[in-house]
């Protein structure tokens, strides 16, 4: 079980917040403000917050605008990961994932299927690292929102958090483009 250590200060994230939806905007979109009210409520920094159609290219656009922006720590998106023709979410991003994060999708699951049971299978939300930012696509019901950030996200983002978290692999998330290949090394 995890545990806040009270020794280890707060570190805040600069969190990017993205609703994939045709018929949103900002003024009633409950998704996108559940989330941006949580993060900021939690002591991170709301970096960004869109909100762009369900469109595979216009959702890339903008992902890759945050993941190589240094002033983006995090990309939390909204809406999209149903099976609908109009869901692109997990099609527009999972290409853009360095690495691939299934155990997000597997506590997602387990949170919703405590809350609205087998119904929970229709989502598809999917979470990866690419260039150094962490991406989660959450499905786009202030519910799930709330789910995936009450019960996964708010400890993973939490420096304090043991036994470990998110935040304390960041430096690190970048150390394959960092680091030359070793002198007289096979490949």
């Amino acid at each position: 079980m995890s545990a806040i250590g009270e020794a280890k200060l707060f570190v805040p994230l600069n969190v990017a917040v993205l609703t994939i939806s045709d018929t949103r905007s900002l003024s009633d979109d409950k998704s996108g403000s559940t989330l941006a009210e949580r993060l900021t409520a939690a002591g991170h920094k709301l970096a960004a917050r869109e909100i762009v159609t369900d469109d595979v290219e216009a959702i890339r656009v903008i992902v890759k605008r945050w993941i190589s922006d240094e002033g983006v720590d995090v990309v939390i998106t909204t809406g999209g990961t149903g099976f609908t023709g109009r869901d692109v979410t997990p099609e527009a991003i999972e290409p853009l994932f360095e690495k691939r994060m299934d155990g997000f999708s597997i506590a997602f699951h387990l949170l919703s299927h405590a809350k609205i049971g087998a119904s929970t299978v229709q989502s598809r939300a999917t979470a990866g690292v690419a260039g150094a930012t962490f991406i989660f696509c959450l499905p786009g019901s202030p519910g799930a929102c709330r789910d995936g950030w009450d019960g996964i996200l708010a400890s993973q983002l939490d420096y304090r958090t043991r036994p470990c978290n998110f935040v304390e692999i960041m430096p690190r998330l970048d150390e394959h483009l960092r680091r030359p290949k070793a002198k007289d090394a096979s490949a």
